[in-house]
């Protein structure tokens, strides 16, 4: 299978999560990635994990979960040699990707201004907490901030816990999703017009943006939104409920798989209660209707029925671990988790998730494994025509 961004250049100056979780995702579309690290450590990620030993090594865990498939090489873009250096790759780039605050790049002399007039064809994609422009642009941002500031954490968890941040760095994923599906479109416009772009990523808006129904029921209707811990907030019965074992998720949304519901778990009186009987009924009872409910599941196992609900029509599925999840046949067939070999150095094997999106009825092909810091400086930099005498200049200078 070609890849779909096969041929294309992409400069990674990005740290931690948001941005290099975009390229990792073009990288795995087949675009050459070269991640441009600091000299000193690198991106940060490369210290970051739940194993000390990969991250005293720089190959921390979080790196290596969004950094496969890339090039590294070390430029201080401090130095005047290296900010030449830099300008000679920008040249050959299609892509430059940044997530520093707002104004960084300009005052190294590298701002999206500069770069497009070397490379009118540049695509240059800023990704930051609050974006370029308004009165917050200046604020440091991280994931549980901007969490915050959405209004995630506010509908998140149950009325009686206050808030609670979602359990993994939504708002840096969603701004790093947000920032590849962007430079994926910039680049399909290039092909007809020739002209590159700037774009300008805000976690705080592309967040925002993702919590469309929430948002719009307080827009349109006036209704502000709650934390609701498990259930839906659309429909009733529609939540987590507890079986005899574990929970077992059920979104019975429409009129008959409600009816359908209450026949199997033995209790079809239910559907003709005038508590539960019409949609917006049991979204008032809810209480009183997953009770009923739960009394009818605890004859079963969730994954007995997790098979007797969605045979009969209607959705469910059991509450699982991160581990439990991994080992569903399901996620094998798929082959979401790639084993990448071992990386530089490392004596163990890698383990990575690919895109989540089959091509032609194939799986992305699997990336390499990610890079040591560095590691590619000296093959990048001849590629630009830089001697090995010329490269060795360049690092007694500190550029590199």
């Amino acid at each position: 299978m070609e890849a779909l961004l096969s041929g294309g250049r992409i400069l990674d100056l990005t740290n931690v999560l948001s941005g290099p979780f975009c390229a990792y995702q073009l990288a795995l579309l087949g675009a050459e990635v070269i991640k441009v690290e600091v000299p000193q450590g690198g991106d940060l990620a490369r210290q970051l994990g739940a194993d000390p030993t990969l991250s005293r090594d720089l190959m921390g865990a979080s790196f290596i979960a969004q950094n496969a498939g890339k090039s590294s090489i070390t430029l201080n873009l401090k130095a005047p040699r290296g900010r030449e250096v830099f300008e000679k790759l920008v040249l050959t780039a299609d892509v430059v990707i940044e997530n520093f605050r707002p104004g960084v790049m300009e005052r190294l002399g590298l701002g999206q201004a500069v770069l497009r007039t070397l490379n009118p064809r540049l695509i240059y994609c800023a990704i930051s907490g609050f974006g370029q422009t308004g009165p917050m642009r200046d604020a440091p941002a991280y994931d549980q901030i901007i969490q915050g500031l959405s209004g995630t954490m506010s509908v998140t968890g149950h009325r009686s816990s206050g808030p609670l941040r979602v359990g993994f760095p939504i708002a840096d994923t969603i701004g790093g999703l947000t920032a590849a599906f962007a430079i994926s479109s910039a680049l399909m416009r290039r092909e007809r017009t020739g002209g590159g772009a700037f774009i300008d990523v805000s976690m705080l808006d592309s967040t925002l943006a993702t919590m469309g129904w929430i948002v719009s029921n307080y827009l349109l209707c006036g209704v502000a939104p709650v934390p609701m811990g498990n259930d839906n907030f659309t429909a009733a019965p529609s939540g987590a409920f507890q079986t005899a074992d574990s929970l077992l998720n059920i979104a019975a949304n429409k009129q008959e798989q409600f009816v359908t519901l209450c026949g199997l778990i033995d209790r079809p009186d239910l559907a003709m209660d005038e508590r539960f009987a019409e949609r917006e009924a049991r979204k008032r009872n809810r209480a009183a209707l997953n009770a009923e409910i739960e009394a009818g599941l605890a004859t079963r196992t969730a994954l007995d029925w997790e098979s007797l609900l969605n045979a009969a029509g209607v959705p469910a599925g059991r509450v699982l671990s991160v581990d439990q999840t991994l080992d569903l046949d399901q996620i094998k067939s798929r082959a979401l988790v790639r084993a990448i070999g071992q990386a530089e150095g490392l004596d163990r094997d890698l383990f990575v998730t690919g895109p989540g999106f089959a091509v032609d009825g194939e799986p992305v092909p699997s990336p390499s494994p990610p890079p040591r810091l560095g590691q590619q400086t000296q093959t990048v930099l001849q590629s630009l025509g830089y001697s090995d005498a010329e490269i060795a200049v360049l690092r007694s200078e500190g550029a590199l």
